[in-house]
């Protein structure tokens, strides 16, 4: 972890520096900055747009009844590739534009669930045991009686009536 952190805070910050440099010696200062400028404000709008479209696929996703997995991972990426293409510096604006990009987000993003896919779903489902208890379902058969032909997805538990005036589970 530490090891991140000196990459994240100074070597990344001496290495856009040294590229800025290199440019602004090949070009000029001015064009430089004059890059840099339209690249921040290109960004800003190709932020604005892909995170549109994330925010309304994440729409769809909630209205259809589908959990937004795959929608919230591009707004978080489509958040992180503008905030890097809106950093001065050309290293970051590249890796700006891949988050930002519809075809290199979703390789990144298969990456991503690739490396750390297992790990998210342990942790919700640790989370959400914590948080609620276990949570069990179950099927009847005829008259209210339980089912003994059980699917996958169902696991053999017990049920108990929660009163209506009462507001929270048992």
């Amino acid at each position: 972890m530490a090891l991140v952190l000196v990459l994240l805070f100074i070597v990344v910050p001496i290495v856009e520096l040294f590229v800025l440099i290199q440019i602004g010696q090949a070009i000029g200062i001015l064009p430089t900055i004059a890059l840099l400028i339209l690249d921040s404000v290109l960004g800003a709008m190709l932020m604005r747009s892909q995170g549109r479209a994330a925010w309304m696929r994440l729409h769809r996703a909630l209205a259809e009844g589908r959990v937004p997995g795959r929608e919230v991972i591009d707004g978080a990426l489509v958040i992180f590739g503008g905030a890097l293409l809106l950093t001065p510096g050309f290293l970051s604006d590249i890796l700006g534009l891949i988050l930002l990009l519809p075809p290199t987000r979703a390789v990144v993003r298969r990456v991503l669930v690739a490396r750390f896919g297992a790990r998210l779903v342990a942790s919700a489902t640790s989370g959400a045991q914590s948080r609620m208890g276990r949570m069990f379902t179950f099927e009847t058969g005829r008259g209210g009686r339980p089912s003994r032909s059980y699917g996958d997805d169902v696991v053999d538990g017990t049920a108990q009536d929660v009163p209506a005036q009462r507001r929270e589970l048992p």
